[in-house]
């Protein structure tokens, strides 16, 4: 730890104030519903041993350890340590290491979960890709590891003096897991993030998204994401960079990064007949267009779910920038392949232009219907392809971008196998070109405003883009655009 942030805990603890600083005002509310949120958001420890780091006075630590076979609770402050020993004093389990993160010398593959609560925001970056990689070399392989940030700015924590807190956003945090990896005598090894997304007690006490929890699992990593770690780092530094991203946004409109932008969100949302109340899941929900429309126009509650730290991160930011208060949009980062949410949880399923990147298509669409509540309703635009053969610069550039393209009436006829209803498969491909061919002339007639904003290259990128998937969705192209609707009997 830097010398400020020691003298600020030094500071804290003799004042008084840990936790005033750690919880603001709801104190004692919130700690027990946030230690019971994230006890339950953690992967099963029963009989396993856990490392918690920055373990401060045992908030965590004594519920830790009713499950655990062992806790491994870590912090530089004496005072902290002698609290947390007395408050779990008849846990024997409890090993207690009084020493800076930073020192700690990693155990090789000796614990199956580490833990933290408020700690890599008292870290430079090269301090938390450090702790990052020692927790590669002390993880089991396929353990986790979970932590919570406070993240985008002091929020109601401000005016503490000399509050050393580094408050990054989502995406430096996705940024700085991707980063780290070891190489030892099994293969090389990184962490593939779990999820990300707000903490619910805050959201709930406080209406912010900004206090997040992240989940990162160590796994062999097989460099096969095209020169890239994990599938989420090939998105984020490619297609959906920052920069990226917001040049969608500039073509698409304001929140949108899908073909169409407003108008097309606009065009669909009717087929869904949306009610108050509703809970939708957004599956590739970009930095949030659709969702922020839905619960505008409609009053319904969206989960919006992308892979990519990026669209996620600036999603959250402009909840900040212009709908402060506004928790009836939330946000995370997750595979949508790969998580779990409850049987008959939504009554709508919307994606748009997202799917093309899964290949198993057949089980996402089995998780949706699972998902989907009894006359559930699920609706989808994305890329696809025409019946037989494809040229050669079809499919050098569905390989650069890493789709799995199926023709509308493949995809319909897959929904169909799984057991959806209804199912109208339309290959809209006539509407894309219309779509397109607008949004080439709107970027054309800014075109000052847009290289002054982005540059000359950006420009060049989306105008001569745009012109080319032109030709690829025109009658002698390989490129369609599906719109599928179905139902959950």
């Amino acid at each position: 730890m830097t010398v400020a942030v020691k003298q600020f805990f030094t500071s804290l603890v003799k004042t008084g104030k840990v936790k005033e600083a750690i919880l603001g005002d709801n104190g004692e509310q919130i700690s027990a519903e946030e230690v019971k949120e994230v006890i339950e958001l953690l992967p099963n420890f029963t009989n396993k041993n856990v490392i918690e780091l920055g373990c401060g006075a045992g908030r965590f630590t004594g519920v830790l350890a009713e499950k655990a076979r062992e806790v491994t609770a870590v912090d530089f402050v004496p005072e902290f340590i002698a609290a947390n020993n007395k408050k779990n004093e008849s846990k024997s389990n409890i090993r207690y290491v009084e020493t800076d993160v930073l020192d700690l010398t990693p155990e090789t593959e000796r614990y199956d979960l580490a833990f933290s609560n408020v700690l890599l925001a008292f870290l430079s970056d090269e301090q938390s890709r450090t702790i990052i990689t020692n927790l590669l070399k002390s993880l089991k392989e396929g353990s986790e590891f979970f932590f919570h940030e406070p993240c985008y700015g002091p929020g109601k924590r401000a005016g503490l003096q000399g509050d050393p807190t580094v408050y990054r956003d989502l995406a430096a945090y996705c940024a700085l897991i991707q980063s780290c990896s070891i190489e030892t005598d099994k293969g090389k090894y990184g962490f593939e993030l779990v999820f990300a997304k707000s903490l619910q007690t805050y959201v709930k006490h406080e209406k912010t998204l900004n206090q997040l929890c992240f989940m990162a699992k160590k796994v062999r990593l097989a460099d096969d994401y095209h020169g890239f770690k994990t599938f989420m780092e090939f998105l984020d530094s490619q297609q959906y960079s920052r920069q990226g991203i917001l040049r969608y946004e500039k073509i698409f409109g304001h929140h949108f990064v899908s073909t169409g932008g407003l108008e097309t969100t606009q065009a669909f949302l009717p087929m869904l007949d949306l009610k108050p109340g509703q809970k939708i899941l957004d599956v590739g929900a970009g930095i949030g267009g659709s969702a922020f429309l839905m619960v505008d126009q409609h009053d319904t509650e969206v989960l919006a779910i992308d892979l990519s730290g990026n669209m996620i991160s600036i999603g959250i930011e402009r909840v900040n920038e212009e709908r402060k208060g506004d928790t009836k949009v939330l946000f995370e980062v997750v595979d949508a392949t790969k998580v779990e949410y409850k049987e008959n949880e939504f009554d709508v399923i919307y994606s748009r232009d997202t799917i093309l990147h899964i290949p198993d298509k057949k089980a996402l669409f089995a998780s949706f219907l699972k998902w989907l509540k009894p006359g559930g309703k699920l609706l989808i635009t994305d890329y696809c392809c025409s019946e037989g053969a494809h040229s050669e610069d079809f499919k050098k550039y569905v390989k650069q971008r890493g789709y799995n393209l199926l023709s509308p009436a493949a995809y319909g006829k897959v929904l169909e196998e799984v057991g959806f209803v209804n199912v109208n498969a339309k290959d809209n491909t006539d509407m894309f070109l219309d779509v397109l061919r607008g949004e080439v002339t709107k970027t054309e007639k800014i075109k000052e405003e847009f290289i002054k904003e982005f540059s000359e290259s950006d420009y060049n990128y989306i105008v001569d883009g745009w012109k080319e998937k032109i030709k690829r969705a025109s009658p002698s192209g390989n490129q369609r655009w599906g719109l599928f609707y179905a139902e959950k009997q």
